[in-house]
């Protein structure tokens, strides 16, 4: 059975989309996006594919709303965001505490992962989120979706990057300083990496940003699909990360860089399944419920696919 995939090439996936390895019963023919957030948008607004790549804040937005999408817990890319905090270089900011009542840009979105993901290490190094107002660069993807009172759109004609440079903004949540075409922007964590890592090792934050979700349609179609693209998934990490440890350091882009690291400090650098990734599911969930985007849960099969809930990968 054929089925209309999309999914952004890494490591993770490449034998997937080759061909090499494949879902048992189905065959993924996937479609090439480069602006890979138009595929959410796509995929929530007018379920246009079978199977989605999909940001993990999206989906489960987009579920509360009642769009008939379903995932699985392939948790396909994620990522520290301790960097994705930048201020400028000129400001006098140089804590948490000091963006206390000031005006933050939002990259994109409000529910964008990202910058989600930015917002909850504000709020866990102290930060009301609460006492900020947010200004978003974009409307979101779940239509039906409405953001909290203390969020605004970016002014016409301005940009995040005009307003933090000119100290209209005191710094822009889910965007990393390199990212910026100015060079007077810097990070407000001095020393995001190892901060990231700090964050893992005491508490296990170790955040998601994309998994894989399916129509509600096509799941009831095909009720094994859900636990052969898990198996499949998995099959492909696992092989994914013996070439890793094989390929030259020279030969890493910058996931298979961080998945190389995690790996030998003694992580599992791509957890797949509820089991493994609990704490930090249940720590967005909460975070989503502060920051005014999700509702709260009564378990994860109202997100996952039932058929997978017990599976590891």
């Amino acid at each position: 059975m054929g089925l209309k995939a999309v999914s952004r090439s890494q490591g993770a996936n490449q034998d997937i989309k080759s061909g090499q390895i494949k879902p048992n019963g189905f065959e993924l023919d996937f479609e090439e996006w480069p602006v890979l957030v138009k595929a959410f948008r796509a995929m929530v607004r007018k379920q246009a594919f079978d199977v989605c790549e999909m940001a993990l804040t999206t989906y489960i937005c987009a579920r509360q709303h009642g769009v008939p999408l379903v995932g699985i817990p392939i948790f396909l890319v994620r990522g520290f965001h301790h960097d994705k905090i930048s201020v400028a270089k000129n400001t006098d900011i140089r804590s948490v505490e000091s963006l206390a009542g000031t005006k933050i840009g939002v990259n994109r979105g409000y529910t964008v992962t990202t910058g989600v993901w930015a917002r909850t290490i504000l709020d866990r190094e102290g930060l009301d989120l609460n006492d900020v107002t947010w200004v978003r660069s974009s409307d979101e993807h779940v239509e039906a979706y409405s953001p909290p009172q203390n969020v605004e759109m970016t002014p016409k004609g301005k940009s995040l990057e005009e307003m933090l440079v000119s100290g209209e903004l005191s710094a822009v949540a889910g965007i990393a300083p390199d990212e910026f075409s100015s060079s007077e922007v810097r990070t407000l964590i001095s020393d995001p990496d190892q901060a990231a890592l700090q964050a893992l090792e005491r508490s296990g934050f170790y955040p998601i940003n994309h998994l894989i979700v399916m129509t509600e349609s096509v799941v009831e179609a095909f009720p094994t699909l859900p636990e052969a693209l898990f198996e499949c998934f998995s099959e492909q990490k696992r092989q994914y990360l013996q070439s890793l440890a094989v390929q030259p350091i020279t030969d890493d882009d910058e996931i298979d860089a961080r998945n190389r690291r995690l790996h030998s400090l003694g992580y599992d650098p791509l957890p797949y399944g509820i089991e493994p990734n609990e704490q930090v599911l249940t720590e967005l969930i909460d975070s989503g419920l502060r920051q005014k985007i999700l509702s709260p849960t009564r378990g994860w099969g109202d997100y996952f696919c039932r058929s997978v809930l017990n599976l590891n990968g």
